[in-house]
């Protein structure tokens, strides 16, 4: 698989959605995650990221807007250990849950599907970072509707050991913008990785569409003392 330019995927798709991008930085020295939330009704669009703990949580900007919270208001980032789970739903808490009571990521994830939300059946998508004793490996994983038939759902995982520097995965939820939309396809896209946090961060958020973006979410993890420097951007203000 060869590499795209995060920057051209991101801008020419006017709606992919949510995604997360999991990777480690061209010095080697930092283990890297994003994740970002699009919005196309008022309910979506109505989000900021604001921080929880080590790990971030949506809210919504204007309470008095929001209208149901089922599938937009959760924890996407939580840390558990030398662990870090980011997700697009609240299956964040089940891989955070499971996993503390030794399961695998893969068998949290097994307990859960895509969301509920005809006729987009929008999938589930989450990944984890490792880092122990100076060793550093991910996995992400989709969980999506079989062609958007919801009486069966397809599970992927993909795990990534030994991760190159300045390299990284990109996955997001749905191929393009459409009615239904339609779900990723294939696997996490190949995408470079800088070793300046901001520079990327700014990179991610001028490249999704001005309308339909909400919120991003960016953390560097040093692989060799596990602190982290994090930075949230917002939409709404």
């Amino acid at each position: 698989m060869n590499a795209v330019s995060l920057e051209k995927e991101l801008k020419e798709n006017s709606y992919p959605g949510r995604g997360i991008i999991i990777g480690r930085s061209a010095d080697g020295t930092k283990a890297v995650t994003a994740y970002f939330i699009m919005g196309r009704s008022e309910n979506s669009r109505n989000r900021v990221f604001v921080e929880d703990g080590a790990g971030i949580r949506t809210q919504a900007f204007d309470p008095s807007k929001l209208v149901d919270p089922s599938l937009i208001i959760y924890a996407p980032v939580r840390v558990l250990g030398n662990k870090t789970i980011v997700t697009n739903g609240d299956q964040t808490d089940t891989i955070f849950e499971l996993m503390d009571k030794q399961m695998t990521f893969e068998q949290a994830l097994r307990t859960r599907e895509f969301e509920p939300d005809a006729p987009n059946y929008t999938p589930r998508i989450s990944g984890i970072m490792h880092i122990e004793d100076g060793k550093y490996s991910y996995a992400m994983s989709i969980l999506k509707s079989n062609n958007g038939d919801p009486s069966s759902c397809n599970r992927y995982t993909f795990a990534y050991n030994d991760c190159p520097a300045g390299e990284g995965r990109f996955i997001h939820t749905y191929k393009c913008d459409g009615n239904p939309l339609p779900s990723f396809e294939g696997e996490p896209k190949i995408v470079s990785i800088p070793d300046d946090m901001e520079a990327f961060t700014e990179t991610i958020w001028n490249s999704l569409n001005e309308d339909n973006k909400v919120s991003l979410f960016v953390r560097y993890i040093d692989i060799a003392t596990g602190e982290f420097t994090s930075k949230i951007v917002n939409k709404n203000q």
